[in-house]
């Protein structure tokens, strides 16, 4: 078994640890993704947000630029079991040498303040991955959709190589971004509004468009995601739950359109899984439920590595 997650926090989490004057690092500590837990768990691939909250922040850009520094330190302390990648390739030749791969994305298409030039400085920074929002309306959607630089945004985007995330989109831009996108797209961290009404998570023709165009919808480990009814008060995250979705999913969209998008030290209620260590009990929990070695390789990571193919440049 071997794993590629969409979507963790953890880079954004030592980051604000650090600020406060707390030692934190990625090589081990207490949170729920570090790399001896990736190892533990047999990670081919872990993407790494920079999310920043815009509420809280005076520049968006900086306090990003100040995490994407965090996490090549990182990655440069650790080259002895990780090391960031920006290509397919580099992911087959990082499995090849039996390390594990690092993409970096952004979560908050606001973090470029609107500036073209900030993207590709990203891009140029090894950025693969972005949202369009977080949970504000920007100068790149809004509720009633996506705005013209959004729109813009989107072709420089794709013409880059950037795969644009619609996790965290309103349905009016999510539904621009369908008509306007030319390549596949993700939703790196969302579930199935069919078994959990909440607004974050997508309709089944949402699933079926992302499906369609190619792209991934990483299945988000959150209780409150999963679940309609919190138990007493407090979101529980269940395997079987989350196997619920992953297989919702694969009925609605096929098996193609499913992965992992864990959003792991991004949430805080009471999991089962309590960290990446532990991602084989939902490959147990899938086989048992009828899914074949074929199509759990698809959903673990296969279906992520396609993704990137279509979507990057060579």
């Amino acid at each position: 078994m071997q794993a590629a997650d969409l979507h963790c926090d953890t880079i954004s989490k030592i980051y604000h640890a650090r600020s406060r004057g707390e030692a934190a690092c990625l090589r081990q500590n207490a949170y729920q993704v570090d790399i001896e837990k990736l190892r533990q768990g047999d990670y081919l691939l872990q993407n790494f947000a920079v999310f920043v909250d815009t509420g809280g922040q005076e520049s968006p850009y900086a306090c990003a630029k100040g995490q994407i520094s965090l996490f090549y330190e990182e990655m440069e302390r650790n080259r002895d079991m990780i090391r960031p990648v920006r290509t397919v390739d580099e992911i087959e030749r990082n499995r090849k040498d039996g390390k594990a791969s690092a993409v970096l994305t952004l979560e908050e298409g606001e973090i470029c303040e609107g500036d073209l030039r900030k993207l590709e400085e990203f891009y140029e920074a090894g950025v693969r991955m972005m949202t369009l929002t977080w949970n504000y309306e920007n100068s790149l959607a809004t509720k009633e959709g996506l705005t013209e630089l959004g729109a813009v945004f989107l072709e420089r985007m794709e013409a880059l190589g950037i795969v644009p995330d619609v996790s965290h989109l309103w349905e009016a831009p999510f539904y621009d971004v369908c008509r306007l996108a030319k390549k596949p797209f993700a939703a790196s961290h969302s579930n199935a509004y069919a078994l959990c009404p909440h607004p974050r998570n997508l309709s089944d023709d949402m699933i079926r468009q992302i499906s369609e165009r190619g792209g991934v919808v990483g299945v988000n480990f959150y209780g409150l995601f999963l679940d309609e009814d919190p138990r007493e008060g407090v979101s529980v995250s269940r395997v079987s739950r989350i196997a619920d979705h992953v297989l919702h999913m694969i009925a609605v969209g096929g098996i193609s359109c499913v992965g992992l998008g864990s959003d792991f030290d991004g949430i805080d209620d009471r999991l089962e899984l309590t960290d990446c260590s532990r991602i084989s009990m939902l490959f147990d929990e899938l086989k048992r439920r009828g899914l074949s070695e074929g199509e759990l390789d698809s959903v673990f990571y296969k279906n992520a590595l396609r993704l990137y193919r279509d979507a990057w440049k060579p």
